[in-house]
């Protein structure tokens, strides 16, 4: 495909930056204020008020300025034009069982889709107030100042982040045997409980790389672009191209790569 120009990317940026910020203002407001917790059918997947009104605000500030542009949200699902021109991907509160129990560590996330390829990345944490922004050929920032992955050459000196999907109890895949592997091959393996926040830190270098599965598109859509545009790789567990749609994803500082591919398939289930 033909990506957009650059000051059109911007625009796109610009205006995602402005919908995050919105959707970020409204979960501070919401802070310690919860009075309405719900599960969405599986155990440990939540929605809030919360999360629905940060929704609201994302998406009164995109359909203002794209009025015909198709979107993809966690919490009202799909509208406008359903085309692959471009899809605007959002989860409004990513880490939504950290927001409940006031656990700081969420983040609003919204992702730009060109013809099915992430263009635009916005990871907003309001809690911390760092803003991760991103355009192809624009470069990755946090809070205006340029990013980029770290320097870790080997597992072995890496600190990996993961996470486990809602279905963990019912399925042997469930990342649990990849878990304890690695925590025996490198420094350390987080779980911080929310996909764009663990990209973002990848794309920042306070992480050296994350996998894993079970994710939607709006999970990891505008984190893909953070991470690629901060000079690291974002690929599928054997090293091949990512599909979002797959729920699964490998991204790293691009130099441990092909070691951390390597070990994802030669784990075996628990």
């Amino acid at each position: 495909m033909t990506s957009p120009p650059p000051d059109q990317l911007q625009v796109f940026l610009d205006i995602a930056t402005e919908a995050a910020l919105s959707g970020g203002t409204v979960l501070q407001n919401y802070w310690g204020k919860l009075e309405n917790v719900q599960e969405k059918g599986r155990p440990g997947d939540l929605v809030t008020e919360a999360d629905k009104a940060s929704e609201v605000a994302v998406l009164e500030v995109l359909r203002r300025h794209f009025p015909h542009h198709g979107i993809l949200a966690e919490e009202s699902g799909r509208s406008g034009e359903q085309t692959d021109a471009y899809l605007w991907a959002i989860d409004p509160l990513d880490g939504t069982t950290n927001y409940a129990h006031q656990y700081p560590c969420f983040a609003v996330s919204i992702g730009l889709l060109i013809e099915g390829i992430p263009q635009v990345g916005v990871v907003f944490d309001p809690f911390r107030q760092e803003l991760f922004r991103a355009a192809r050929g624009l470069g990755a920032t946090r809070n205006r100042s340029a990013i980029r992955v770290s320097q870790a050459q080997t597992l072995s000196q890496s600190l990996l982040v993961t996470g486990f999907a809602y279905d963990r109890r019912e399925t042997s895949d469930n990342n649990y045997a990849e878990f304890c592997h690695l925590t025996h091959r490198t420094q350390g393996v987080r779980r911080s409980g929310s996909a764009s926040m663990d990209l973002a830190y990848v794309a920042c270098g306070r992480l050296d790389g994350y996998w894993e599965r079970g994710l939607s598109i709006w999970d990891i859509a505008a984190g893909v672009v953070l991470v690629e545009e901060a000079g690291g790789r974002v690929s599928a567990y054997d090293s091949s191209p990512v599909v979002l749609a797959s729920g699964r994803v490998l991204a790293t500082n691009g130099r441990i790569h092909t070691e951390l591919s390597s070990e994802l398939l030669q784990v075996r289930p628990l």
